[in-house]
């Protein structure tokens, strides 16, 4: 019978289309096989008309089990129905000695191979020792225990009771001390031909429920199907992380296995893993002793004059963390070593270059910079280079097929910057078929859930290139964490190995000032981020000088001045009439405007100008350096973000300009301050920027400004307040008419 992952096949079914029956079949599914009710939640939410907040958690709560209880099987029908079909098993060869059937991962042993392995008789017997040393492994001295050693008769069969819950194991271990062997003086006499009970997880004294309790620390296994030294075998093989094995004095062995779950959902969901585990390797155990408050053998007592005995302790792997990941991956698929000698004259092919002299495809690349740099807008002209094979800044790009993973903006605003993008590169959209945006926002999803839904979809695009913006929204684990880090990179190599191509994605800087660091240093958190990808290209914002931004300010007017004067001058040839000189001057280009324009053309041209020289006032001043694993490292490429777009330095204005922080310590902490009415100046234009850039096809929020030019809320409010050109409703900002 074939298993269906759960949560890959739900998302398959519209809740839209479900009547109410319906929808509350999928959360009694979901909760029989051990789902928390989160996701019967965020399924529900797809159907926004009907949606409730709460009622999924009021209704789960009713979900109290059934005779004929409503199963997995249901959903995978249901989106059976809705369309959806199982991706097919493409098969594998078979050679002379294979067996005809499934694969199956998470076999370890063959149990029509395995040798049994003899279960020791206790070699002194002393009753109050073997529970003393239980309750030692299993109980806290101030955990409350619960046992049993009342039963009664049915159909030949002893029962348990309820049994006692008002003693801790320190309690216990005090009395069973003093007690000279007979258990019975300490937990009660029990019939001799029924023995007596425990139970293996700490109670909160009030109740032997699951409610009652209070750390979900083991599980039991149990197997009455087969030879007790069969039993003892396949769980040694399997080195399952037993802390005590019990001989239950009949036919079976209790193992009590550490599960150390943080809650009930997740104990289900590791105990239910566990057991799948033991069956699929032929150990055929009872799935009636799920439940974490279940009663175990009492080591000590004597069950129809047979010894109930601990048999071994702190068997297999030291905890289920560590188990769960050797079961995982005892079959694994990497690759054998081979031979460097059987290689050399037979070298594969390189990959090509994606982004020449940065990046092959199928590598991954980093973007890192601090707020205000326009990364994401460099993605978005990166998607358009590859789209249209083009240059990306000064590196030509192949052309190819690009997804854009948006998880930052609303999908309106992200529309509209690649086009506005594309208007003022001043690029025909010849490629836009080689674009795809995958908009996520407010539905992002830790990178490890991401990366099988993600390729899933990307799987048959033929994308060369996959952009992800920006990492912190599905960042898994502490960013500072190498190890936890690791394992969130290595969600990329899933992507790029699985879809052939190059993914490509951007992160933040640390805090503080960044131009004493080196550029692989500067993302925030942990080095990692450094040193795994194939590439990574770090943006830092340089200091122009007051000289240099009034000569930015001047080539401004000056090229605006040219244009209207080709466009609209009274004369022929108005070169005639302007000298080289004039052409690099403003003044003297505004004056021979006047003289060779019409009255309402100069009015129009001086309109243009005074825009001309703002928006350069406004434009900021960056430098790319890389770091690289395939390519020589290149020079330091320096260019200006104007806004919406970045643009090269290729006459060399910013070449010798400083970084920010950059400098001998003593210059960084005594430079001289700038003057109040610049700083002020600056803040106004620097607000007006941030306007702009947040007032694309949306509200602007006091707290997107914020986010936008790196600072709180608070001071965001205070800029606004002095600049007087806009007004605040809220956290919803405007411009005054």
């Amino acid at each position: 019978m074939t298993t269906y992952d759960i949560s890959e096949v739900l998302p398959h079914i519209d809740p839209t289309r479900l009547d109410y029956q319906s929808w509350v079949n999928v959360g009694m599914a979901l909760k029989d096989a051990g789902h928390p009710v989160s996701d019967w939640d965020a399924w529900s939410q797809r159907d926004a008309a009907r949606y409730r907040p709460g009622e999924c958690e009021k209704k789960w709560a009713g979900f109290r089990g059934a005779p004929n209880p409503v199963t997995a099987g249901t959903i995978v029908q249901m989106a059976r129905d809705q369309g959806w079909e199982p991706q097919r098993d493409e098969g594998y060869a078979l050679d002379w000695d294979s067996v005809i059937g499934a694969r199956d991962e998470q076999v370890i042993v063959d149990a029509n191979w395995i040798e049994s392995k003899d279960v020791p008789d206790p070699e002194h017997w002393d009753p109050a020792a073997q529970l003393t040393r239980y309750l030692e492994l299993l109980f806290e001295a101030s955990e409350t225990v619960g046992y049993v050693t009342e039963s009664w008769e049915k159909e030949g069969r002893y029962l348990p009771t309820k049994g006692a819950y008002d003693r801790t194991a320190g309690q216990l271990i005090e009395q069973l001390s003093k007690c000279k062997g007979d258990i019975g003086a300490v937990v009660g006499d029990y019939k001799a031909e029924a023995g007596a009970w425990i139970r293996f997880n700490p109670l909160d004294g009030k109740g032997v429920k699951n409610e009652n309790v209070t750390e979900y620390r083991f599980a039991l296994v149990e197997s009455d199907a087969m030879p007790i030294e069969q039993q003892y075998a396949i769980i040694h093989e399997l080195e399952l992380p037993v802390a005590v094995l019990v001989h239950s004095g009949k036919k079976s062995l209790h193992a009590i296995v550490r599960i150390d779950a943080a809650n009930y959902d997740e104990y289900r969901k590791r105990v239910d893993y566990l057991y799948t585990v033991c069956q699929k390797n032929g150990l055929k155990i009872d799935s009636q002793n799920r439940n974490p408050s279940r009663l175990s053998r009492m080591p000590g007592a004597v069950r129809d004059g047979r010894k109930q005995f601990i048999v071994a302790e702190n068997m297999g792997k030291a905890n289920y963390d560590q188990w769960h990941e050797w079961i995982e991956g005892v079959n694994d698929d990497l690759p054998e070593p081979e031979s460097m000698r059987d290689a050399w004259d037979n070298l594969p092919p390189l990959s090509p270059a994606l982004i020449d002299g940065v990046l092959r495809q199928g590598h991954k690349m980093l973007l890192a910079g601090p707020s205000k740099a326009g990364k994401s807008y460099a993605l978005i002209e990166l998607c358009i280079a590859i789209a249209e094979g083009r240059k990306w800044m000064s590196w030509p790009c192949a052309r190819g097929k690009v997804m854009y993973v948006n998880l930052e903006l609303d999908r309106a605003s992200c529309l509209h910057r690649f086009r506005d993008v594309y208007q003022v590169l001043g690029w025909q959209p010849a490629g836009l078929d080689n674009i795809d945006v995958w908009n996520l926002r407010g539905k992002a999803i830790p990178m490890d859930k991401l990366a099988p839904k993600l390729i899933r979809r990307a799987a048959k695009r033929g994308y060369i290139a996959i952009v992800i913006d920006p990492i912190y929204k599905v960042i898994t684990g502490d960013e500072n964490s190498a190890d936890q880090m690791a394992n969130f990179c290595n969600q990329f190599d899933k992507v790029c190995t699985e879809l052939g191509c190059a993914v490509i994605y951007c992160h933040h800087h640390s805090k503080g000032q960044q131009g004493q660091k080196r550029s692989m240093d500067r993302a925030s958190g942990s080095g990692v981020f450094a040193r795994d990808p194939d590439a990574m290209l770090d943006m830092i914002e340089l200091e122009p000088t007051e000289t240099l931004t009034k000569q930015e300010g001047n080539k401004a007017v000056c090229a605006v001045a040219a244009e209207w004067l080709n466009r609209c001058a009274t004369v022929t040839d108005w070169a005639e009439y302007v000298s080289q000189d004039m052409l690099c001057s403003a003044p003297q280009m505004l004056a021979a405007c006047q003289k060779l324009l019409s009255p309402w053309a100069f009015k129009d041209f001086s309109e243009a100008a005074g825009a001309a020289r703002e928006a350069a006032a406004r434009r900021t001043a960056w430098r790319i350096e890389g770091t690289l694993r395939e390519f020589p490292r290149f020079d330091p490429v320096n260019l200006w973000f104007n806004y919406p777009i970045h643009v090269v330095d290729t006459v060399g204005s910013l070449k010798d300009i400083d970084a920010e922080g950059d400098g001998p310590t003593y210059q960084r902490n005594f430079k001289n301050k700038k003057p109040k009415e610049v700083s002020e100046k600056e803040r106004k234009v620097s607000l007006e920027t941030a306007f702009q850039a947040c007032n694309m096809g949306g509200k602007v929020t006091v707290g997107g400004l914020a986010e936008y030019l790196g600072v709180t809320e608070k001071t965001v409010r205070n800029r606004i307040k002095d600049h007087g050109g806009y007004w605040i409703d809220g956290g919803t900002v405007g411009e005054k008419q």
